[in-house]
């Protein structure tokens, strides 16, 4: 008896083990929110499960983006393609982020979430966090101590800093490659790292989900759901339709395949509701596609940074509630300023904890609607999270990708090829 039990249990571990890594996911999801839902609060005592798994992707998140930024840049002695690329992007991730944000508008006024409430402003709560200003985050993208912003994990900050110590390495020339070197065998011993940390997102995401759903419940969304709907129709829209038909016309490329591809960072980001934690897994997939690592080591990490495509669409659906809610008509300078205001703020506060919720504060504040409003929206914000990051990681992977493509960066054959024999 004795020896059979360990034959069972290596069985049923062998073919766990042979399961694709996102069927994986999908399955600790959905034992999730059954148990959630079955436990109910007391579902809280399962959170530190996803607690661990989180804290140990933001463990990788810093030295992944410092290592495989400077590994982008010197990989690229190009120093004018470099800046072709950077500039790319950077033009690709803000029009798509007010894109998102049009869209999201779009879709408060079709649904009207907020119609009917009849909501009374009692007042402005001076307690809400203010996004810092564009001169401010203009300011602040250099670091002061560079050894201070890795330790505190100013994303933006090592990103400038990496770009440099890059741009530096590459002039030096020969002087430079022991260092390069050593930063490439970082960067390899970090992407084993996601590997290794990856095959514990089941078990992680089984946790997180157990949390939300014995913590929020059902009765919880029912109020709210119109708006819980208007955010997941925009997001579906936004990820099926805009970035289906950009990867068609500026990629030409077939984005099932893509979609394909990138089914374990979709999920992911969807369960951790964080880009930045969520950035190993979109490396891996990027790097299965077929996108070459000097181009995803570079394009990612920055998007993870300024893309905030999902959370500029959330900001128009929550906009417009709010507005419908206390019963103030907003004009078309009103749309036209959430815009802007949505796109140019999500480069200072993408690094910012609770970005989504001090963006809406900046939006609302911007308009001139009432900042109760963030705290209605407060209670459904996890929900709203969960796409918003779906959003915002589908946007990163479809920016590399598109750009990969156009620098003549990407394996079509290996893009074209069966997922289902890139699984690990």
């Amino acid at each position: 008896m004795s020896t059979q039990t360990p034959s069972v249990f290596s069985r049923a571990w062998s073919r766990w083990m042979a399961v694709p890594l996102w069927m994986q996911i999908l399955i600790g999801m959905t034992l999730g929110i059954a148990v959630g839902v079955g436990l109910g609060e007391s579902a809280t005592y399962l959170k530190p499960i996803g607690t661990i798994f989180v804290n140990t992707i933001k463990m990788l998140i810093v030295p992944l983006v410092f290592c495989s930024l400077i590994v982008g840049v010197t990989s690229m002695q190009d120093t004018a393609k470099m800046g072709r690329i950077g500039f790319k992007s950077f033009v690709f991730y803000l029009g798509t982020t007010a894109f998102a944000m049009t869209i999201g508008l779009l879709v408060g006024h079709i649904l009207q979430p907020g119609a009917g409430l009849d909501l009374v402003q009692s007042g402005v709560d001076e307690t809400v966090k203010q996004a810092p200003s564009l001169m401010e985050t203009l300011i602040n993208i250099v670091p002061t101590n560079p050894v201070a912003a890795l330790a505190s994990g100013q994303i933006l900050q090592v990103i400038v800093f990496a770009v440099a110590l890059g741009i530096a390495l590459v002039l030096i020339g020969e002087r430079g490659q022991p260092a390069i070197k050593v930063f490439e065998s970082l960067a390899e011993a970090m992407f084993k790292l996601t590997d290794m940390v990856m095959k514990l997102a089941p078990y992680g995401v089984f946790g997180l989900m157990a949390w939300v759903a014995g913590e929020y419940g059902l009765d919880m969304l029912l109020p709210l759901i119109k708006v819980i709907a208007a955010v997941y129709i925009g997001c579906v829209l936004h990820i099926v339709g805009f970035y289906s038909a950009a990867l068609v016309l500026l990629g030409k490329l077939n984005p099932v395949h893509f979609f394909k591809g990138i089914s374990n960072a979709i999920v992911v980001a969807y369960t951790t509701s964080s880009s930045a934690g969520s950035l190993p897994a979109s490396m891996k997939c990027a790097n299965e596609l077929g996108v070459n690592k000097k181009i995803s080591s570079f394009v990612l990490p920055l998007g993870t940074t300024i893309n905030m495509d999902g959370t500029a669409l959330y900001q128009g659906v929550t906009a417009l509630f709010v507005a419908q809610a206390f019963g103030i008509d907003l004009t078309w300078v009103d749309y036209v300023t959430i815009i802007l205001t949505g796109t140019l703020a999500s480069i200072g506060t993408a690094g910012v904890p609770g970005a989504g919720l001090v963006m809406l504060t900046l939006v609302l504040t911007t308009v001139g609607l009432p900042l109760e409003g963030v705290a209605i929206i407060a209670g459904i914000d996890r929900i709203l999270d969960m796409a918003r990051t779906t959003v915002n990681v589908c946007g990163d992977l479809t920016a590399t990708t598109i750009i990969a493509r156009s620098e003549n960066e990407l394996n079509v054959q290996q893009y074209q090829a069966d997922t289902s024999s890139k699984e690990s």
